[in-house]
Formats: C-alpha cells, sequence, structure tokens
C-alpha cells in the first residue's frame, strides 16, 4: 500500500512539474501574425457529469487564451484562427483517491490565409485534458479548482495545442514562410539627353 501511494504521489508531482505555463516561449511561426481569433461553443455537446458553462463563457474563455498565445506573433502575414468547441466535461467533485475525473474539451480549429484568400485547414480536430496537480490527484479536480478554473486551464490547454500545431506545420508543410515580394517591372521610358 505504502509503494501504490508514492508511486502516486510521485506521478502527481511529475504531472504537476509539466502543467501549462500561461506564458511559455514562443514557437516559431515564420510570418505568421492573427488578424482575428473566432471562438464558437453554441454547439458544444456537454458531458453527462459536466459542470453547467455557458456557451459565452466558453467564447470569452478560449479567445483570451488564443489572443495571449498567438497574438504574440508580429509576423508580416495575416491569418484568421478559428475555434469551434464541439464538447466538453467540466469535472465535478469527485471521491477523493478512488473517483477523480479530469476536465476535457474537443475542438475543430480552422486556419485561414487572408491575403490567399484560402483556408490551410478546416475542421482539424483536437482533444485535450486538464493538467493534474499535486491536490488535483488526491482530492480530484472538481474539488480542487472552480469552473472558471477549469475552464480557463482547458483554454489555454486548447492554445497550446493549436499553437504547436502551427509550429508543426510550419516546419513540415512552410505554412508561414515568407512570400516572396511582387516585384513590378518598371515601365520602359525612353531618355533623351539634353545637349546643353
Amino acid at each position: 500500500m505504502l509503494r501504490i501511494l508514492t508511486l502516486i504521489t510521485g506521478l502527481a508531482l511529475m504531472a504537476a512539474c509539466t502543467q501549462t505555463q500561461v506564458y511559455e516561449p514562443p514557437e516559431s511561426l515564420g510570418e505568421f501574425k492573427l488578424r482575428v481569433n473566432y471562438a464558437f461553443a453554441d454547439k458544444a455537446v456537454q458531458g453527462p457529469v459536466s459542470r453547467d458553462a455557458t456557451p459565452e463563457e466558453w467564447t470569452k474563455a478560449v479567445q483570451n487564451a488564443v489572443d495571449i498565445r498567438l497574438g504574440r506573433y508580429d509576423g508580416s502575414q495575416e491569418y484568421d484562427v478559428g475555434i469551434s468547441l464541439e464538447g466538453y466535461m467540466l469535472a465535478p467533485p469527485g471521491i477523493p483517491v478512488i473517483y477523480n475525473p479530469r476536465s476535457t474539451a474537443i475542438v475543430l480549429v480552422n486556419v485561414y490565409d487572408v491575403k490567399k484568400k484560402e483556408f490551410l485547414a478546416k475542421g482539424k480536430q483536437f482533444q485535450v485534458l486538464e493538467d493534474t496537480t499535486g491536490g488535483s490527484a488526491f482530492k480530484g479536480s472538481g474539488h480542487e479548482r472552480t469552473k472558471e478554473e477549469q475552464m480557463s486551464g482547458l483554454a489555454l490547454k486548447v492554445a497550446d495545442r493549436v499553437e504547436e500545431w502551427l509550429a508543426e506545420e510550419h516546419e513540415e508543410n512552410g505554412w508561414f514562410d515568407k512570400r516572396p515580394d511582387l516585384i513590378q517591372p518598371l515601365e520602359s521610358v525612353e531618355v533623351t539627353q539634353n545637349p546643353t
């Protein structure tokens, strides 16, 4: 029994050390600049044991997190990012140690190239789980965090995952590489010398 408790404690502390932070070092996103940050939650399906949350609360949480993470890039090319919350579960208080549900969210992400007027991606799906802390590992998220804390934590995880994905696409597929400037040819003008 003591070994099991020691293992659980160690795992909880490890999870606490790898928590997603609000401000993390920026990724390599080339010429990316966020123009518009759309968030939608009107059609989100609430899990059967979830705490209640309104679409407005979710929209605000996701937009805030995305602004913090993606709004800091100041490239020369503009992109719109749209995130639709499809489903969520905000963990209610459980039974400490025995039943500790974790909050989760499922989103679909669209990325739109403003200059080219085309989507780079439509409906890319991600599911995120909230971070576990030392306290939530034993007591459960529902005891340890308020609904608002759970939502902001999940929204941050969504923004973090989207940011990482954009960096992966930039590296592998050149999504945000600098586009060559279109050089306009000079009009040929006949030049005559003044003999005087």
